[in-house]
């Protein structure tokens, strides 16, 4: 096989793709191979998982989520916490009996965590039963790395990529989840390096498609009929730095939202840094972007902030909020917050809390501080034992609660457009989303999965909805 640092080539991918089809038949348990694709982290990942489960399609493959029934396993990995990592290593030896029971099974390993040196040596030398390792800038090369497994009969692993490897490709294949909800990547990596986050080291510096290329995939996504469409990047308020275009976030999100139809587009995540005030007026202007917005703002404490290296303050964020829900009173906002950052005092972080109680959040994605490698941040002094850090998540947890549902009380009565997503199968209500991203449950036939219903809200349950249709 040709060395992997050859520039990428599209046509050699799916070459290889046919090539691996009639191998993986003989290969099969089955009437056909089937694959199991399980993906940790974030929309990032379930976006590059459906582009593995595109070249898996056009190999053959079936898909199904019986670990004891497939012939090719892969687990998409998340870095971002400590608690994810050890997860996965958790389930990835869980598969050795797998593989021992049918010692034909391919076992790969993928993403964030297989991007980092440490991590794939470990699999390397503590998990003799994985076949393929690769980071993430090679999942445009899986079909080469697998073909090698088949062929060879080696172990391949193969983290981090020529630089090529790292510019972006536009046509390949895409196996979506759903048939409703849709994630279209508009940009890769991040230039922000804060001092706590893995994502420049194992997803490279910012790269943006660009806008002709987004929006031929967002007026395909939207002809084929779905309602909602979430755009991806770690940071897409940074979005066309590096185009010789000159176009920023705002002026995307106005080209796309002017194309006809019945859809509604999110977007994360949105780094206050960046988000400016004519982002808020594209929004509020706007026909499909929901009023909804995801903007982590990690500590309310100016001096914490700086030691996180995120180029803002309080102050700065909170004239970026005050300034939205002017524009838009009805602006439902949802944030990440890092409890006991190293050095973090407590009365730091009840600056956090008083953030908290008045911005009034929908919805809060709240962690304890892990340690992550190769960042500024572990190498920092933290004196605060574990135990403590957990008493002030636990009272932030409870401050979010109590938020949260006075907000679900207030939508008694009103009226919401949902999108209806499934059937819960514990109560056997119908469950969707309004825009402001909160859980509505009501009573319907399961014609409504997949498309909007209006819902009068009846009840408040903390924070989930239940409703009846109108």
């Amino acid at each position: 096989m040709r060395d992997t640092a050859l520039p990428f080539d599209l046509e050699r991918q799916n070459r290889f793709c046919e090539d691996i089809r009639p191998i993986m038949q003989v290969r099969a348990r089955g009437s056909r191979p089937l694959a199991l694709v399980r993906t940790y982290g974030c929309q990032q990942n379930v976006a590059d998982s459906e582009i593995i489960k595109g070249f898996l399609a056009q190999m053959g493959f079936d898909f199904t989520e019986n670990e004891d029934e497939a012939d090719f396993i892969l687990f998409n990995t998340c870095a971002i916490r400590e608690h994810a990592v050890d997860r996965v290593f958790g389930n990835v030896g869980a598969l050795k009996n797998c593989k021992r029971r049918h010692p034909s099974l391919i076992i790969a390993v993928c993403g964030c965590m297989a991007e980092q040196e440490k991590n794939a040596e470990r699999i390397r030398r503590s998990y003799p039963f994985v076949n393929l390792v690769f980071g993430t800038h090679m999942v445009r090369r899986f079909p080469e790395l697998l073909h090698d497994v088949l062929i060879n009969s080696r172990r391949v692993v193969k983290n981090g990529g020529e630089e090529e490897d790292r510019e972006i490709v536009e046509g390949l294949p895409v196996l979506r989840d759903g048939g409703y909800r849709a994630w279209l990547t508009i940009m890769y990596g991040c230039d922000n390096f804060c001092s706590y986050c893995v994502v420049p080291l194992v997803r490279g510096r910012e790269r943006s498609r660009k806008p002709e290329a987004i929006e031929a995939e967002f007026r395909k996504l939207v002809a084929e009929g779905y309602k909602e469409i979430t755009l991806l990047g770690q940071n897409v308020n940074s979005y066309g730095k590096g185009l010789e275009e000159p176009i920023n976030f705002s002026e995307l999100l106005r080209r796309l939202d002017s194309v006809p139809g019945d859809y509604r587009i999110r977007f994360m995540t949105s780094h206050p840094k960046d988000a400016t005030f004519e982002l808020f007026d594209t929004i509020a202007s706007s026909q499909h972007i929901c009023h909804h917005i995801h903007l982590p703002f990690q500590s309310g404490n100016d001096r914490v902030l700086k030691e996180m290296n995120r180029h803002y303050d309080r102050e700065k964020y909170l004239s970026l909020v005050r300034y939205a829900k002017e524009k838009m009173p009805d602006l439902s906002l949802t944030s990440d917050i890092i409890v006991g950052f190293p050095g973090e005092t407590y009365e730091e972080f009840c600056d956090t809390l008083s953030l908290i109680r008045e911005v009034e959040f929908t919805s809060l994605f709240t962690f304890i501080f892990s340690p992550r490698p190769g960042t500024k941040a572990e190498k920092m002094e933290d004196p605060v034992p574990y135990e403590e850090k957990n008493r002030w998540f636990q009272e932030l947890l409870d401050t979010q609660e109590a938020i949260a549902a006075r907000r679900c009380a207030d939508m008694v009565g009103k009226e919401e457009r949902v999108l209806v997503e499934e059937r819960n199968p514990k109560n056997g209500l119908l469950c969707g989303r309004t825009e402001s991203s909160i859980i509505v449950e009501f009573e319907g036939d399961d014609t409504k999965i997949g498309t909007f219903c209006r819902v009068k809200v009846t009840r408040a349950r903390n924070w989930i909805l239940q409703g009846e249709e109108i």
